[in-house]
């Protein structure tokens, strides 16, 4: 007989709550949760197609060798010994930067991606940590480090309260949010306007998003930071400015309208593309919003001034007194985050610690831009990355020049990657370790509940048994942690072992904090305290206890918003989750700036302000490339999945009209586009859904190489956009590839 189990959706940020039915151990439909807190029913065709996900034929049953140049079926214990023979003695030969690790973006989708990541970078004791951050919302963290000192105090738009939404770049209809948690995204955006609120959408493309905007600005690509510049400047210079409750709490106000003072909008507006007097209008419009808020994303991250763009979101928020304030931007307070602790000066934010060896690329929270790892394999001499661990990362698609980096992974000593598939990076792995099918783990969103436009907390265990011959993702990881720090023993029990040495390594740092109400206390008794069937789960309660709504194990009352105290059973008891109440303010407890205020014009950012006001003066390209979004899509992830293909999910070039017609390029024809890293043959695609002078082609294709298990995908691979560049063009301050808005040409082919 069928059944039903709860499952929230990996496959966005949305993190919608699902109804799985399940015959046997085979999911074999999905909808959305109607009783789910967060969600209350919503899903789209992701989450619809999670059964064909779950059961897809490609996906890896058992870990894969390579022995004699070829990778071949193994048992786990195989697999294990053969990266403990492998990475301890590469660190003990070459030391620990031999070892770089490669983060992907499925990893804040998981529990072990969140649990295990950290550990494993602790044990190897490296700093040549890549993940996707440097192709999508580094800048975001990079600009909340320099403003609050956290690089993950996100504030979020206040969706279901605001009455003014401005988007940038930004297209979360099709994306479903982005940094900005959010179930049903489109119908909050149509909530908004039917409750006499105002949607402004800026983005090059007439997307789906623009398409329900009150007002729709299509500016050139990359000039972001150009628009919120000159918006800024107006405040000022027409003293719409209101910072409210935010001035006392603010340093660098007086000095910021000196720093813009050369972005008016007459300026800005020749390399914008857009009339000043527009650009004042939407600024007045701005501040005389009762609420506002400003929302920037990928398209305004991953260009030239990523970060000033970022920065300048988050000014806005702050001049028209709209950060921390309902109807504004707020940050979130996630249950299993930190406690807040009290307002005060604090360590602040750094950039630069150190940098890449060949490169010279700084850090940016503990990451190095992903553009530079080809050339830190490549490169002979001390420190060159021998030895590599990719987790639910595909980088030869994800990141600019996939060949380069394609060839350099092919001469690699050793690499690892946690993965369900071969794909175009873990095929030049020499061991391949797949983590079951989303139904067989449970779920538990530790990252994305940061960037919640609403406090809750939602758990729910695997809805099906764990396969025969499989092992749980989190014991994947705890294991690897073992082989790759040359402990003794990938047993089992040697991975719970991990868990409870992080339990007490926790509680013991707790109980000996003299500010700490567990002060004194026996570490080992509250320990015991802690339930759960499996060591992440007696994590997840131990960081339930701890967090801002737990009671630490009855020594405090829970935080407001919560009717009990929060832990495991709690979450165990309501599965369909539990709200914790809207966004409040957090100011000042959430700033961790040396002052113990906003810091408005950090040095960093005041040092980049010049090469922006040159950038006035740039003749613009004739014709730029930007990315979309697919709704049936995440990146390179759903591609072998026959029911998200197709339709509108295809690989084309979209031109406007004017610009085909210019050139010479048909519908359904062919065209050649080159820029820095290359040229590709797409199919066109003329529409008017781009502006002039701007072509657009998605990314996470191009699945056309050998060694790839992926049958549906390599049926139609598509071109892979980052192709087309070669890396050498990036953000300064947050090492963010540019993917948007280069300069491409375009030739015709017959």
């Amino acid at each position: 007989m069928p059944r039903t189990a709860l499952r929230i959706c990996p496959l966005c940020e949305a993190t919608c709550g699902l109804t799985l039915t399940i015959e046997g151990s085979v999911v074999t439909g999905a909808r959305g949760d109607r009783q789910d807190v967060f969600s209350r029913g919503f899903i789209c065709p992701k989450g619809a197609a999670f059964g064909a996900l779950d059961a897809d034929p490609d996906r890896l049953r058992t870990p894969l060798v390579r022995r004699d140049g070829e990778l071949r079926e193994a048992t786990w214990d195989e697999a294990y010994e053969a990266i403990a023979s492998a990475v301890p003695a590469l660190v003990q030969e070459y030391g620990n930067q031999s070892v770089g690790v490669v983060l992907g973006n499925p990893n804040v989708h998981t529990m072990a991606g969140a649990l295990y990541p950290p550990l494993l970078l602790k044990a190897l004791g490296t700093r040549n940590l890549f993940t996707a951050s440097t192709l999508d919302q580094m800048p975001k963290h990079v600009s909340s480090g320099l403003l609050f000192g956290d690089p993950f105090a996100v504030p979020v738009p206040d969706l279901d309260r605001t009455d003014f939404l401005l988007l940038l770049g930004a297209n979360p209809v099709e994306s479903n949010g982005s940094l900005c948690t959010a179930p049903d995204f489109p119908g909050r955006l149509k909530a908004l306007r039917a409750r006499g609120g105002t949607l402004v959408v800026v983005d090059p493309r007439r997307t789906r998003t623009a398409r329900l905007a009150d007002r729709h600005l299509a500016p050139r690509p990359g000039s972001d930071a150009l628009l919120l510049a000159a918006l800024a400047h107006t405040l000022l210079a027409e003293k719409l400015a209101a910072p409210a409750h935010l001035e006392e709490q603010t340093e660098g106000l007086g000095e910021l309208g000196q720093a813009l003072a050369r972005f008016t909008p007459e300026a800005v507006a020749p390399a914008c593309d857009l009339p000043a007097a527009e650009i004042r209008d939407l600024a007045r419009a701005l501040a005389a919003a009762p609420t506002a808020a400003v929302y920037g994303r990928i398209g305004s991250c991953t260009v030239e001034y990523g970060t000033l763009a970022s920065w300048l979101v988050d000014v806005l928020n702050i001049l028209t007194g709209n950060l921390d304030k309902p109807g504004g931007a707020l940050f979130p307070l996630p249950a299993a985050g930190p406690r807040p602790r009290p307002a005060g000066p604090g360590k602040g934010f750094a950039l630069g610690r150190w940098r890449s060896r060949v490169g010279g690329h700084p850090e940016a929270k503990a990451e190095l831009p992903i553009t530079a790892l080809a050339e830190e394999i490549e490169t002979s001499g001390e420190g060159r990355i021998r030895a590599l661990i990719a987790i639910a990362a595909n980088p030869v698609l994800s990141a600019p020049d996939g060949r380069r980096l394609d060839a350099a992974l092919a001469g690699l000593d050793f690499m690892v990657s946690v993965d369900p598939y071969l794909n175009e990076t873990s095929r030049h792995a020499h061991v391949v370790l797949p983590p079951p099918p989303p139904s067989q783990s449970a779920h538990h969103d530790f990252a994305f509940n940061g960037f919640a436009i609403r406090n809750q907390a939602r758990y729910t265990r695997a809805a099906v048994p764990l396969e025969a011959g499989r092992l749980d993702e989190c014991e994947i990881h705890a294991r690897l942690l073992l082989a790759v720090s040359g402990t003794h023993g990938t047993t089992a029990e040697a991975a719970a072992a991990v868990d409870e040495s992080v339990i007490r390594a926790t509680l013991a740092k707790e109980t000996a904090d003299p500010h700490s109400p567990l002060h004194g206390q026996d570490p080992a008794r509250l320990a015991g305290l802690l339930t759960g069937d499996s060591g992440p789960e007696r994590r997840l309660d131990l960081m339930l206890r701890l967090g801002p709504y737990g009671d630490r194990f009855g020594a405090e009352p829970a935080a407001e918003g919560a009717e009990a105290a929060l832990s495991l059973e709690q979450l165990l008891a309501h599965p369909h989750g539990i709200d914790l109440g809207p966004l409040r303010p957090r100011l000042p407890g959430v700033l961790r700036t040396r002052s113990g205020r906003i810091e408005l014009l950090p040095d960093p950012i005041a040092a980049e302000l010049p090469r922006l006001r040159a950038a006035l003066a740039d003749r613009p390209a004739s014709l730029v490339l930007v990315g979309r979004r697919h709704l049936r899509s995440n990146n390179s992830w759903l591609h072998n999945v026959p029911a998200l293909t197709g339709g509108s999910n295809r690989c084309t070039l979209q031109v406007h009209p004017e610009d085909a017609d210019r050139i010479g390029l048909t519908q359904g024809g062919r065209a050649r586009i080159t820029a820095d890293g290359g040229s590709l043959e797409v199919p066109v695609e003329v529409t008017d859904t781009v502006r002039t002078g701007v072509v657009s082609l998605p990314h996470g294709w191009g699945h056309d190489r050998d060694g790839a298990r992926l049958s549906v995908a390599s049926a139609d691979p598509g071109v892979n956009v980052n192709q087309l560049i070669d890396g050498s063009r990036l953000d300064p301050l947050s090492g963010t590839a540019v993917l948007n808005g280069f300069p491409v040409e375009l030739t015709p082919l017959s």
